[in-house]
């Protein structure tokens, strides 16, 4: 049987084709693919940034149903795709450290992802969803497993005073998860519209980021914030980050930064104290946590859901993903 694909040929060139339906192998289960959502990576590797394996098929913010299976204990129904498959014996897996697994890949990057109308996934990868969380926007969950899985790794206590720089999707679900954890959360970035969002979302400040930001967030935060995030990831961001943190205070370089040299306050880490944490993807028990909080009605999802497309329309959503007038934009297959 054969089923569509969109299929990475080159560089910025995606073509929809036929593509042999998997069988799984033991341990996996067939998923029929009901949506996928685009992020920056998938960006990356269309323009030929990240470097993979050519041809392939991106996506690995997945969302289907699995419909076979040739192992025990699959999930039925609706799941959320763990993207990271991790090998289990390198250090950092014997560590509980998965998502810094030596020998593993990405679905949708090192091996054939989402964008297609079946896939085989490790049966462990799966996460049983809830219907009361639809499929266009159940792939926001991915995301989510990520911030959470960054929280888990910085303290955030009631009253902390959180400044996020960046009001993308992870900044988005940055404010809502610290306003869980009883934190005052102060907000800034360029776009008016975004900053609007953020205050129906719950932020209690927020700050046009003109040129002028540092100042105010000092006097929003009296004197510095107990933990900046920044949700951009770009030197600049992060040395604005240190800038305005707390002495004492902690940093959350979120975002990936791609540049290689630049401008830092390196006397601030020191003078400071700062405590500055790296969260890289996600681990296993962030996705029934993720999935968990949203079904709770304490992380809301739909805000971020800005465009819908079909798979036939799979360039053109990888471009409006790309334009400052987007949040998540989502493929339904």
């Amino acid at each position: 049987m054969h089923t569509k694909a969109a299929v990475l040929i080159e560089p910025s060139r995606l073509d929809i084709q036929d593509v042999e339906e998997p069988a799984p192998s033991p341990g996996e289960a067939l998923v029929s693919v009901r949506s996928v959502g685009i992020c920056g990576t998938d960006l990356k590797i269309v323009s030929g940034a990240i470097k993979v394996d050519l041809p392939r098929i991106i996506g690995h913010e997945i969302v289907g149903e699995v419909v076979g299976s040739d192992a025990d204990g699959s999930p039925v129904g609706r799941v959320l795709v763990d993207p990271g498959v991790a090998c289990g014996t390198c250090l950092q897996c014997r560590e509980g450290r998965s998502n810094l697994c030596t020998r593993g890949w990405l679905l949708g990057r090192d091996r054939d992802g989402g964008l297609r109308g079946s896939m085989t996934v490790p049966v462990a990868n799966l996460h049983a969803i809830p219907d009361a969380i639809p499929d266009a926007v159940a792939p926001l969950l991915q995301v989510l497993t990520t911030c959470l899985h960054a929280q888990r790794m910085t303290s955030i206590f009631p009253g902390d005073r959180v400044v996020i720089l960046g009001m993308g999707v992870t900044g988005l679900l940055h404010l809502q998860l610290a306003r869980l954890r009883g934190a005052t959360v102060v907000c800034a970035t360029r776009s008016e519209w975004k900053l609007a969002l953020a205050r129906d979302l719950g932020a209690d400040v927020t700050i046009a980021s003109d040129g002028t930001e540092n100042e105010e967030i000092i006097r929003a935060t009296e004197g510095g914030a107990d933990l900046v995030i920044d949700s951009v990831g770009s030197v600049p961001t992060l040395a604005t980050a240190i800038s305005i943190a707390r002495i004492g205070g902690r940093v959350m370089s979120y975002g990936t930064i791609a540049e290689t040299s630049g401008a830092m306050p390196f006397y601030q880490l020191y003078y400071k104290e700062i405590t500055l944490t790296n969260p890289r993807a996600s681990r296993p028990e962030d996705f029934p946590a993720a999935i968990q909080v949203v079904s709770s009605g304490g992380v809301r999802l739909e805000p971020l859901l800005s465009h819908r497309f079909e798979l036939a329309q799979a360039a053109e959503a990888v471009t409006m993903s790309g334009s400052p007038e987007s949040l998540k934009v989502v493929i339904e297959l």
